[in-house]
């Protein structure tokens, strides 16, 4: 029971970090395709859009997340009469 218990966490964990690190990710490809393209070689020029991209990807998935944790956490308190057998 605590195996799944620990695998629904791990789960729960991917599926909040999917979209944020997404976004990240695809940003920082294309601002490497264009440092590359235009051989600015700033390394500080990928930190302002990788940024915005996750504070709008927060702002827009936010309520979602905090949903999803809620549901979560509401299923985990209610196993707990059954952890205590």
């Amino acid at each position: 029971m605590i195996v799944n218990l620990m695998r629904g966490a791990v789960f729960q964990v991917f599926i909040l970090c999917a979209p944020v690190l997404g976004a990240a990710l695809i940003v920082g490809l294309i601002v490497a395709i264009f440092q590359a393209t235009t051989s600015i070689q700033e390394q500080t020029l990928t930190f302002l859009p990788k940024m915005l991209v996750i504070l709008v990807v927060l702002a827009l998935l936010g309520g979602w997340m905090f949903g999803l944790m809620g549901n979560y956490t509401v299923n985990l308190f209610s196993q707990i009469k059954n952890l205590a057998r």
